[in-house]
């Protein structure tokens, strides 16, 4: 049995030299043939020539596959998926928060047979910025799904050979990996893991980059905001229509003076009303953008050149 172990890298130059030493060195305790894919999604730094050194300097164990401009972290892992042979694939960040030396531990849980196995951070050492986010998407991705899992934006994770070629006959282009994975999955579980601050290099989420994520994950999995629009909606309309008896009743008892002839009334319920309209406007095309990228049907990605890679020389 293999194991693979994909790994997106993006401006990673500091850590990559540790990550290939810890993670060559947690893989070598498997006691079985693996191979560490490690796919530069577009780096601006020395990532890709490190990249290259290592897959060959050790031939066989370490792929590297160069994109050709930055795609994002899930397209680089469905690079990954391309070009994995194992039977086992165990999906891995570059920045060294969490352990490779957890490695094992997935890989042994996917062998007592789960399709999928979740990893929960402990004493997680990111900042409120990044937690309080984090949390928002396990609850909204809990609720719309249905599958209660605790940490979804953990990127080390375990999947069986079969899962990942289904997802890859998946042909949306805004892919939510965790999510898309449990929809297959018949057995699923979660372990807890080891987390750690980062050290080198910065983080590649900004506060905008996950407010981003958040609609790309909400649109991405479920019409669920589409059916809450009609339920807000009707809330809106029941609140307006209440809101005006309220007035009239008020005007007659005291008079047209007391609401300022009105004027300052129909100024709040337009202002609600409005803000209504283009938070649906706004979900609305987020969908239609959705559906315009996929009937387009462009690849995800664009691999520029494969490196240590035996039946992928390379281009």
């Amino acid at each position: 049995m293999k194991t693979s172990i994909v790994i997106p890298v993006y401006n990673e130059q500091e850590n990559l030299p540790e990550l290939i030493r810890r993670s060559l060195a947690a893989c070598e305790t498997l006691g079985s043939p693996f191979e560490i894919i490690l796919i530069d999604d577009g780096s601006r730094d020395d990532s890709p020539e490190l990249i290259q050194a290592a897959a060959a300097e050790h031939g066989g164990k370490i792929v590297g596959i160069l994109l050709n401009r930055n795609y994002g972290q899930h397209a680089a892992v469905m690079a990954g998926f391309a070009h994995a042979e194992g039977d086992y694939i165990v999906t891995l960040d570059a920045d060294l928060q969490n352990p490779p030396e957890e490695i094992p531990n997935v890989v042994a849980k996917l062998k007592e047979g789960y399709d999928v196995v979740g990893t929960v951070r402990q004493n997680r050492q990111d900042s409120f910025l990044r937690t309080l986010p984090s949390r928002m998407v396990n609850k909204v991705v809990q609720k719309t799904t249905g599958v209660l899992m605790h940490d979804y934006g953990c990127m080390l994770r375990g999947y069986t050979r079969e899962i990942v070629a289904t997802m890859r006959r998946c042909r949306e282009r805004s892919t939510f990996i965790p999510v898309l994975a449990n929809t297959f999955a018949h057995k699923v579980t979660e372990i807890p893991v080891g987390h750690s601050e980062r050290t080198d290099g910065d983080s590649k989420y900004s506060l905008w980059k996950l407010i981003n994520l958040q609609f790309d994950l909400l649109t991405s999995i479920t019409t669920f905001p589409l059916r809450m629009l009609s339920v807000l909606g009707g809330i809106i309309s029941a609140f307006g229509i209440g809101l005006g008896v309220l007035i009239l009743v008020l005007r007659l008892i005291h008079g047209a003076e007391w609401a300022a002839e009105g004027v300052f009334t129909l100024f709040a319920i337009l202002f609600v009303f409005v803000g209504a309209q283009f938070i649906g406007l706004g979900l609305l095309g987020e969908y239609i953008g959705r559906i315009y990228q996929d009937v387009r049907d462009r690849p995800r990605y664009f691999v520029r050149s494969v490196v240590g890679h035996e039946n992928n020389p390379v281009n």
